[in-house]
């Protein structure tokens, strides 16, 4: 007897009109982010368009930011690619309607909104936070490197800027004479009239370069006499430290570091350690509540130590939420006296590592130290040490989710400002696709 196989047509019309909301199960997240959308307030994204009198009727901003969102939850970053799944790849055509934007126009949207995608994280946490999603008892912080939109090969240390200004300069020197001479001779055998006094295109070049060294020196000049003034140096003083104790400074006041480098292409990055080694990179930092595991606050850096970005990360989960966490639990890296007194006149109950160095509370000075002491105390106790162990899964985790799950390991755009706001997009994402997974379980 023949077997009989289930009917295929491919060449088949429909002989009913399609219905995109079948096409797919109905708990994929393509479903919930535009569930969720639908109840922001977008009016930061239509303001552009308002009262323009264009005759090209633009994409629908809602459209565009679900196909935005759904594309980092699901590890698509380049607007090409995302041009590329609205035609192949059936959730996206359902977000987006069989509307088929190009990549440069998902590009300028994303350039033009920006600074709008913080407004739009802090409306969907309050959400979770109105479903019961987050209990805001027990957050942990913690810090990740991730790329910049830059390689590090671009990038030149201080000393080696000096070395090129004064190479730069001094060939600089013997064009422009080499320049003269053969200007002064051009007058000889033809006369005075002659045009001779275009620049060499090697000049153009060198000059053009020139610009760039003294632009990266000033930089890195400009940052060194900020951090100088951070620590309570003045530029009226000299090498000797305040009162006239202690080792003199190795440096003039806001004279960088031999070591100290700066990026031609996005200088606002930092060379950073990384798993892979040294990368030019920005530190994206996360305050993540224990109970969900959704990020309460993001913040990024252009500095790739911890220390100092524990106390404004609080502040930004209050600012979100209205409310302070119960407890904090961070790495040796925010470990700080001063951070450690402000917590505890906080009412938030801290357990932060304090490094390998300080092996038992004795050995630190209570009367210089006092917080740091009494953090050395409650982490050296069996319940302070079961507090400070969650901190791994807890926000080591989610940095794992965004690097390993959606794939994101670079910025797509460069500067300090872009970055962050696309650092908000991916916690965005980040927090949708995980609050998804937290309404299927309950």
């Amino acid at each position: 007897m023949p077997t009989t196989f289930r009917p295929y047509a491919p060449d088949q019309d429909l002989l009913l009109q399609p219905r995109l909301q079948e096409w797919l199960p109905a708990g994929h997240l393509s479903y919930f982010i535009n569930d969720v959308i639908e109840e922001l307030d977008l009016g930061a994204f239509y303001k552009p368009y308002e009262g323009d009198g264009r005759r090209k009727a633009p994409y629908e901003p809602r459209m565009m930011l679900k196909v935005l969102i759904y594309a980092y939850a699901s590890g698509v970053f380049s607007s090409r690619k995302i041009a590329k799944k609205l035609e192949e790849d059936v959730a996206f055509r359902v977000l987006a309607a069989d509307n088929f934007p190009q990549h440069r126009t998902l590009c300028d949207f994303r350039k033009r909104h920006l600074e709008d995608f913080k407004a739009v994280f802090v409306q969907v946490i309050r959400i979770a936070q109105q479903a019961g999603l987050i209990s805001l008892g027990t957050v942990a912080v913690d810090g990740t490197k991730v790329r910049a939109n830059a390689s590090k090969h671009k990038a030149m240390s201080y000393k080696r800027l000096q070395a090129e200004e004064r190479r730069l300069k001094q060939e600089i020197g013997e064009l422009c004479d080499q320049a003269r001479s053969t200007d002064a001779e051009e007058d000889r055998l033809y006369g005075a009239d002659h045009r001779g006094d275009e620049l060499p295109e090697e000049l153009h070049h060198r000059q053009a370069r020139l610009q760039k060294i003294r632009d990266a020196k000033a930089r890195l000049e400009q940052a060194q006499r900020e951090a100088d003034t951070a620590r309570g140096r003045h530029e009226d003083d000299d090498r000797r430290p305040p009162g006239g104790r202690g080792a003199s400074y190795k440096r003039d006041f806001g004279v960088p570091e031999d070591t100290a480098q700066s990026n031609f292409t996005d200088p606002e990055s930092c060379i950073m350690k990384t798993a892979e080694g040294f990368q030019q990179c920005y530190n994206g930092q996360l305050a993540v509540d224990r109970d969900f595991q959704l990020i309460v606050e993001n913040k990024l850096t252009a500095n790739s130590s911890d220390n100092g970005e524990l106390l404004p990360v609080l502040t930004g989960v209050e600012d979100n939420l209205e409310k302070r966490p119960d407890a904090v639990l961070a790495d040796a890296g925010y470990r700080d006296e001063k951070c450690f007194r402000a917590l505890a006149q906080q009412h938030i109950d801290g357990y932060i590592a304090l490094g390998r160095k300080d092996k038992s509370p004795d050995e630190i000075d209570a009367e210089r130290y006092p917080a740091t002491r009494r953090m050395a105390e409650k982490l050296a106790g069996a319940d302070g040490k079961a507090c400070y162990a969650e901190r791994k899964w807890v926000s080591e985790a989610v940095n794992g989710w965004i690097k390993r799950v959606l794939g994101f390991r670079q910025f797509s755009v460069r500067g300090l400002n872009s970055a962050s706001c696309e650092w908000d997009l991916v916690c965005l994402a980040t927090n949708l696709r995980r609050m998804q997974r937290l309404i299927v379980l309950q």
